[in-house]
């Protein structure tokens, strides 16, 4: 059986990447299934954003691959996130003063790996090469 991979990008999301690195680590190394309940079931404001990048990632591989993926077999085999742009914004402050504070983004990468949906044809027809060389060993032996 041959894996696939597919990939997917999120930027630019509003949420620090030490916060959004926590939810990250939840489903990592997990099939795709499971990360999907655990995502819609956490709590936190990055989940929805990585909940995003992982099906947006599983829907690359099996919509984009030139050979049909099990579903079943979709796993998450790289999810990291690192720092986007920087916002530099400024708050009033008294006496007339700004203060100036940053917007953090975060950038998430997901690649989901797959294999290989196995033919059922292809099967069938192992069978059947099979049962007849079964049969002609039963007639030779007769």
């Amino acid at each position: 059986m041959t894996t696939y991979f597919a990939h997917a990008y999120a930027k630019g999301i509003d949420s620090q990447p030490r916060k959004t690195n926590v939810v990250a680590s939840l489903v990592r190394d997990r099939y795709v299934a499971d990360a999907v309940v655990i995502l819609e079931n956490t709590p936190r404001r990055a989940a929805r954003a990585v909940l995003k990048a992982v099906e947006s990632a599983n829907a690359n591989l099996l919509n984009n691959s030139k050979v049909s993926i099990d579903p079943k077999t979709v796993r998450i085999a790289r999810i990291f996130v690192t720092s986007g742009t920087r916002m530099r914004r400024y708050v009033p402050a008294s006496r007339g003063r700004a203060l100036p504070y940053e917007k953090i983004s975060s950038n998430i990468f997901v690649e989901v790996a797959g294999e290989e949906k196995v033919k059922k044809t292809a099967e069938k027809a192992e069978k059947t090469v099979k049962s007849e060389a079964k049969a002609e060993a039963k007639k030779e032996k007769k």
